[in-house]
This record gives structure tokens, sequence and C-alpha cells, in this order.
């Protein structure tokens, strides 16, 4: 009942709540953003759903795009803007995933989507992770987030699919809280974060 009805009108509810809530600020960073930047302010990118529905995940942009002279996107620290690592250390960045929240293509709480290229990578345990929507915040990220290995962040994953209930959610939601406050575990200082090669 609560995962197949209740959880994902709650995550509509709370993605046009969120966005009426936090509107004058999503407006005011829109108008920043785009005077610092000189573009579009939002950073789109293809992640991947529940079922493999491959969708666009909505953030500010945190970075410029400066190129080298061979046309390659230079490292994180080097087009990460000071806004970008205030937004980042804040969690603010997130705040347009209301967005997808209202369309159905991710959950408050579940595990973190991630790029599509890592789908041919996944054994079958990991695979479970698309099992379900994936959310702005989930299981992983209050255990560790960037500080803990890819094994341990799927094993949260898929301890989350198969464990998930509202009470489970409600610890997540909570511990997001005083994370967001804290701000610990977040990459704020340009670093990047070791991509997924695969399993040994």
């Amino acid at each position: 009942m609560y995962n197949l009805i209740i959880k994902p009108v709650f995550d509509r509810f709370f993605g046009v709540f969120g966005l009426v809530l936090f509107s004058p600020l999503i407006a005011l960073l829109i108008i920043v953003l785009f005077i610092e930047l000189r573009e579009n302010p939002f950073f789109l990118q293809k992640r991947v759903g529940k079922n493999n529905r491959v969708f666009n995940i909505i953030k500010f942009k945190t970075m410029r795009p400066i190129k080298d002279r061979y046309g390659k996107l230079l490292s994180d620290k080097d087009r990460l803007t000071p806004i970008g690592r205030f937004l980042r250390k804040t969690s603010i960045d997130e705040l347009p995933q209301f967005f997808n929240l209202i369309m159905g293509n991710m959950s408050l709480i579940g595990p973190r989507p991630l790029l599509v290229n890592y789908l041919p990578l996944y054994d079958e345990d990991q695979a479970k992770r698309h099992l379900v929507r994936p959310g702005i915040t989930g299981l992983a990220q209050v255990n560790g987030r960037n500080s803990i290995s890819w094994e341990e962040k799927f094993s949260y994953d898929i301890e989350y699919v198969n464990s998930k209930s509202l009470s489970l959610d409600a610890k997540i939601l909570i511990k997001s809280f005083f994370q967001i406050f804290k701000s610990q575990e977040i990459y704020t200082q340009g670093e990047e974060v070791k991509p997924f090669l695969g399993n040994e």
C-alpha cells in the first residue's frame, strides 16, 4: 500500500510543496547564476531510473564549461565556481529536482540515479537498484555518501530495495536533514568522484 500508492502521491505532493516553498530562492538563484554563467543556469544530465528508464536529472549548474585547447573539459576543480561551491556544500544545487518529483521519474527517498554508461557494468545484484525509483536522498547518502566505496554504496542501495518501508524512509529523511546542516561528506572543493569502472 505504502510503496504502490502512498509514496508516489507523497513524492508529487512534496515536489509541488517544495517548489512553492522555495520558489523565491529558486528564482533568485536563476537570476544570479544566469548573470554569473551567462547561460542556462540549469544542468541536465541523462540518468537511469526505475526499470532502466532514462530521464534528465535537473540541478543548478555549479561549474563553468571551460575547455582546454583540445576541446576537452577541464577538471571539476578548475571549473567549479565560488557560488557553485556554496550550492554543493548546502545541497541547494539539488532544489530543481522538485521538478523530477513532480514528473514522477524520481522519488524523495531511493538510490541516487547514476550515469547511463554504468548500466552494462552492474552485476545481477547491483542492477536491482533499478527496481525502485531513484531518490533525491537515500540510504547510501546518509551512511557515507561520497566517502564510501562503490561496493558499499551498492550494498546500501540493495538493502533499501529489499527493506523499503515508511519507517525506513522516515529515518533516512531525518538523517538527511541533519546532514545538510552539517554539510558532511559533500565534495565542495572540486574533488572529482571516482567513476564506477565495473566489478573486478
